[in-house]
């Protein structure tokens, strides 16, 4: 049982299927592992012990019968604490939301997982209705990095992150309005996946509108493809939910990339990089190219949407708080009121201006998937900043997009973007690389990224009451 909290999700369900692990066992020592660690990390909101280890016993009984019900049954699973679970409260870090409920209805996501028999630990940390990439909230506190308790797991995704990383789960399900899965990913040294808008139905809808997407995350991007295969599918709540998918987000993961067309650019063409982030990206395109790929150096040649990106996401920042008494906002981050105080000085032109914006990126960056079949940049400008900042340099920074330069312009396109673990700075903290498709091309991306994982050496994850982590 020594390594059980690192198996991935797909050899849990090998062992299931060999009877040689026990979805109970799993369970206990993931619960036990939460006990022993979350004071350090404050990874989760809410854990349900009683009902993970029923379901635990329900799903033994049928794995001892070989008639499991689902593609993931089993197998221990995480939620986001922006995502719908029944019976259970959704706060999204804010404590303008009452526990009272009624909390009456599962999400699309919880519902899939449910129907493929995961076992549901319990709802992650999050900052205040996701609205920055680092992990802390006035509700919850201050969630940690399993590699440096000193350094935030990145957000909005920062429990999830959290969880993966000290082992306590095999999968989650996080959400990405402007990185929010990539981010964490790459701070933490994980997997996830912003899939195409409406793969994932998400409902109820994001604050920040077609920004939201709901994504898997894991530590290998095999079962990133596993989770998003089960999360995957159409949902009559979602308006912008696309169809079932036909077959395995796994099919021909392992084919590698000889032949694809991959551009590759370091800074987006106006993005300001971390010296030691840039040399494990570079690295890593290198790798690609090594395993027959054809890389080119190039940026996609947009300018930066950031001032655009900001009002879209202001604006959803106001929208999330317009239907709460103006008395109760001083529980508010005081960040995320002054973000939404911002958002309600916008305009409708300038809305609709900024929505313009996002349309044209979109087609420009499908012209751009013409000439190749990804793009490869870094998923953040940084490693993972410390706790209680914001900012990797105030002196050149207003908001924490302007240190995650790469990973919104993406969800203003809608096309599905992966973070892949790529190697560790001198000081010892992660970096991912982004991997980019165009519309609909989920299976291509997980298929790059899974190619530069078996180049990766193996991961020895870190022991968050030491602090010590290194590559074996």
């Amino acid at each position: 049982m020594t390594n059980v909290h690192y198996m991935s999700a797909t050899q849990l369900l090998d062992a299931y299927a060999r009877k040689a692990l026990s979805p109970v066992e799993v369970t206990r020592s993931a619960l036990d592992r939460i006990q022993k660690l979350d004071s350090k990390l404050n990874a989760f909101c809410f854990l349900d012990g009683d009902a993970a280890m029923a379901n635990a016993r329900a799903s033994e009984a049928r794995w001892m019968r070989s008639a499991p019900i689902g593609l993931v049954d089993g197998v221990t699973t995480t939620i986001k604490d922006v995502v719908l679970t029944k019976g259970w409260p959704t706060r999204k870090g804010s404590r303008l939301i009452s526990t009272d409920g009624p909390w009456n209805e599962d999400s699309p996501a919880t519902a899939r997982l449910r129907e493929h028999g995961a076992i549901i630990l319990g709802k992650t940390t999050t900052p205040e209705f996701g609205w920055k990439a680092v992990g802390d909230s006035p509700l919850t506190g201050i969630t940690r990095n399993p590699w440096s308790l000193g350094h935030t797991p990145g957000g909005s995704s920062a429990g999830a992150a959290a969880a993966l990383a000290a082992g306590m789960s095999a999968l989650a399900v996080g959400s990405d309005g402007g990185g929010s899965i990539r981010i964490p990913a790459s701070f933490c040294g994980l997997a996830g996946i912003k899939p195409t808008l409406g793969r994932v139905p998400y409902y109820p809808p994001s604050a920040m509108g077609i920004l939201g997407h709901c994504g898997a995350m894991a530590r290998t991007s095999e079962d990133v493809a596993l989770l998003l295969t089960v999360l995957s599918g159409s949902d009559p709540r979602d308006a912008y939910s696309l169809p079932p998918i036909a077959g395995d987000f796994r099919e021909g993961i392992h084919s590698g990339v000889k032949g694809l067309r991959m551009a590759f650019s370091a800074t987006l063409g106006y993005a300001s990089v971390n010296f030691d982030v840039r040399a494990l990206v570079v690295d890593a395109a290198s790798r690609m190219e090594a395993l027959g790929a054809e890389v080119e150096e190039i940026d996609p040649g947009f300018e930066s949407p950031r001032d655009m990106f900001d009002v879209l996401w202001k604006s959803g920042a106001a929208n999330a708080i317009a239907g709460f008494p103006a008395d109760r906002l001083e529980l508010l981050d005081p960040g995320f009121v002054e973000a939404a105080r911002e958002g309600a000085r916008f305009s409708a032109v300038d809305y609709v201006k900024a929505d313009f914006v996002r349309t044209r990126l979109g087609k420009h960056m499908a012209e751009f998937h013409q000439r190749f079949d990804l793009l490869l940049t870094p998923t953040v400008s940084t490693p993972a900043l410390p706790v209680g900042t914001n900012l990797s340099d105030p002196a050149l920074e207003r908001d924490w997009i302007d240190w995650a330069p790469f990973t919104y312009p993406f969800n203003m396109t809608r096309q599905p973007a992966t973070s892949v673990h790529c190697g560790l700075t001198q000081a010892g903290l992660p970096v991912g690389l982004q991997i980019v498709g165009p519309l609909y091309s989920e299976a291509m991306v997980l298929r790059a990224a899974a190619a530069l994982e078996a180049t990766i050496p193996a991961i020895v994850w870190p022991d968050p009451l030491s602090g010590e982590a290194s590559f074996a």
